[in-house]
């Protein structure tokens, strides 16, 4: 009971938010010293350079680490709105400010018939599980756009797809949170917006777009999941090293490309398959309502002042958002419920992550926040890779900046850790993947009906889904 109290209780929530944040700020500010590698000075040096270019209109396209899409400026430049700070300073503060409005939005998301406090709670464990590192680097303000997209797609799917736009623009991979979000219209608004974003920046700030020439030739960073191979072969007589390069330490030498054009080509594949999956998805009929039996059902006693099911049956504001399929027969329903925007793009994201040429540690804190969204729905299956994503996490701090040293060097310690790191991660991956399509497309004999494993035999409907949410 006690521990239940405090799951729902905002005051342990804030508590706990609040003893982590002053820590990080306490390590950013370096009022404590965090081991390893100073973290901060990309705040302090490269975005603060990056600041007094933006500043007079145009992107700073001569440097190579400039490596991002054009409202990246926005993070770049947000330090101004503090303007009595000094400018990592005031980047600190508004990364905690930004902390402060997930945590919010995932404690309003989790109140309700079929919701949960699980989503806040992964929240504040998640974030200070990554160290110092969360907080000087943009990612943060980009996963909180990501956030509050897909919390907005049940009843307002238009607002959800313009700031998936507007998250594309930031980095790239808020993109992926549209894959689960149903219909037309969070689609539309996200290609609407986002061109009309792109156009302006393209015509009022020259090198917009020199961002994707910088990307298309990066190596294999020392910590992603292909750069293990070159970790392992540097034992065994491999002649290349690791160098800075574009921004980050890469591995160069022969075979090399092999490796990258290797890790495109998985990210290809991972494409692929979410294709394939919203197309069977979004062409599988819905579940059955509880109150739909089967032929061998036996049938009920008969029951006074019988009323119609869908009188009967209690709506939670889930089933009643815009979009939502209540109102249609359970044979012309999608698979989508009011949780599969969130695991959708959460496995997206995963498959995305462990298949890129670079898993730099701040990519966990965009893990973090779909986890964190997944876990505000009762029904959501990802509660297993979000346990790995978490678990990632804390091995992530130990590999950077803690252990970093071992990690360039190939030391058996940081080849250890990278193994861990990424295996739960590509874990997480393929758990989620199988989850989302066993929820989702139609399983079963042909012709039989999703959700059944034998004829008579019927699985219980998730908790959110359309029909019977709560």
């Amino acid at each position: 009971m006690v521990a239940r109290s405090a799951g729902r209780s905002p005051v342990w929530l804030v508590a706990v938010w609040g003893a982590t944040r002053l820590l990080l700020l306490l390590l950013v500010l370096k009022v404590l010293v965090f081991p390893g590698p100073d973290v901060t000075s990309d705040v302090s040096v490269i975005y603060r350079d990056w600041y007094e270019v933006l500043r007079t209109g145009a992107f700073p396209s001569d440097d190579v680490t400039w490596q991002y899409p054009p409202a990246a400026a926005f993070a770049i430049l947000s330090p101004a709105l503090l303007p009595f700070l000094e400018y990592a300073t005031a980047f600190f503060v508004l990364a905690c400010a930004v902390d402060a409005a997930v945590l919010a939005l995932l404690w309003r998301a989790g109140r309700g018939s079929g919701r949960s406090p699980r989503g806040a709670w992964v929240w504040v464990v998640g974030v200070p599980l990554l160290g110092p590192t969360v907080y000087a680097r943009y990612d943060l303000m980009v996963t909180a756009v990501a956030v509050a997209a897909l919390l907005a797609a049940g009843r307002h799917p238009r607002v959800a797809g313009a700031l998936a736009a507007v998250g594309a623009l930031l980095k790239v991979w808020p993109a992926l949170v549209l894959v689960g979000m149903e219909g037309r219209r969070p689609w539309v608004a996200a290609a609407v917006g986002g061109a009309g974003l792109a156009g302006l920046f393209a015509v009022t700030m020259p090198g917009a777009f020199a961002f994707l020439t910088f990307q298309r030739e990066r190596g294999v960073e020392v910590e992603s999941l292909g750069a293990l191979v070159f970790h392992v072969a540097r034992h065994f007589g491999w002649e290349g090293g690791v160098l800075l390069n574009y921004g980050s330490m890469e591995f160069l030498g022969p075979h090399v490309d092999t490796v990258s054009t290797v890790s495109m080509g998985l990210s290809a594949a991972a494409f692929g398959w979410l294709l394939l999956w919203r197309v069977r998805a979004a062409r599988s009929p819905g579940p059955r309502s509880p109150r739909s039996r089967s032929p061998e059902s036996p049938p009920r006693p008969p029951q006074p002042q019988p009323q119609p099911p869908e009188s009967s049956e209690p709506r939670s504001p889930e089933s009643q958002s815009p979009g939502s399929r209540s109102s249609r027969s359970p044979s012309s329903r999608s698979r989508f419920a009011a949780h599969t925007a969130a695991d959708a793009a959460f496995v997206a994201v995963l498959l995305f992550t462990v298949t890129s040429r670079v898993i730099s540690p701040q990519y966990l804190v965009w893990l973090v926040g779909l986890a964190a969204v997944c876990r505000c729905f009762r029904a959501s299956r990802m509660r297993v890779p979000v346990a790995l994503v978490l678990a990632a996490s804390l091995v992530t701090v130990l590999e950077f900046p803690f252990l970093f040293a071992d990690v360039v060097a190939s030391t058996p310690l940081g080849i250890a850790l990278l193994a861990v790191r990424n295996g739960l991660l590509v874990a997480a991956a393929l758990v989620g993947a199988r989850a989302l399509w066993r929820d989702t497309v139609r399983r079963g004999p042909a012709g039989g009906r999703p959700g059944t494993s034998g004829p008579g035999i019927s699985r219980a409907p998730s908790a959110d889904s359309p029909a019977t949410a709560g």
